[in-house]
């Protein structure tokens, strides 16, 4: 059976755009809506496998879509939402975190451009895991005062946390750094340590830790 996906977006070729790569896919499109109350029932309604939601849709044209993503994860914990954005507006990524379950994704509109990347973080959202926009991720770590925790983190170790936040497991780190996956699996050891972190072999979890403890005190 194929995955059932609610769409808000209210720009018409973006929307249409998604709809035909979605479906490309073999992604059954429940519902393509425009608007933050459409979403809403739609949600209410469709139980989707996952949901699509442009952070800003009429009629307000603020975070319509991110609030109704986030009031439907309250009513149905876990619900996978990807969350798309025009711009980083890291007040948003931490909304969405917030909750701790798992099933999250925060990208920006121009990844939707790249197919398999774009399809491959859907598929990590509706399996429960993370997508996090790189560009998100690196503005998180770029603002820790260099006298805190992160700042004891080597340069390698910095790069490796990066993409543990991207949602990428050991082995699809180390094909990115062209290293070993023991050498990976020993960076996110160092890591947890020098953040205070419990090790856990949970990917979700792991990012989920280690995003909300980059997140806190701001």
């Amino acid at each position: 059976m194929s995955p059932r996906v609610v769409l808000a977006e209210d720009l018409f070729l973006l929307r249409d755009g998604l709809v035909r790569m979605l479906e490309a896919f073999d992604f059954e499109i429940a519902a393509a809506v425009e608007s933050g109350p459409e979403l809403t029932k739609a949600l209410a309604e469709l139980d989707p496998d996952v949901a699509i939601v442009d952070v800003r849709l009429p009629p307000s044209h603020t975070d319509e879509g991110l609030q109704c993503a986030l009031a439907a994860r309250r009513a149905k914990p876990g619900l996978p939402v990807l969350v798309l954005s025009q711009h980083v507006e890291q007040l948003y990524a931490r909304e969405l975190l917030a909750d701790g379950n798992g099933g999250i994704g925060y990208l920006l509109k121009d990844r939707v451009f790249d197919a398999e990347q774009f399809i491959d973080a859907v598929e990590r959202v509706r399996a429960g895991g993370t997508a996090m926009d790189p560009t998100v991720i690196s503005q998180l770590l770029s603002r820790r005062e260099v006298d805190r925790p992160m700042g004891k983190l080597t340069p390698r170790e910095r790069e490796v946390l990066e993409l543990m936040a991207e949602g990428r497991s050991n082995q699809a780190i180390a094909e990115k750094l062209v290293v070993t996956e023991r050498a990976v699996a020993k960076h996110t050891s160092n890591i947890f340590t020098k953040l205070g972190l419990e090790v856990s072999d949970d990917d979700n979890r792991r990012v989920l830790a280690v995003l909300a403890y980059l997140d806190q005190d701001r």
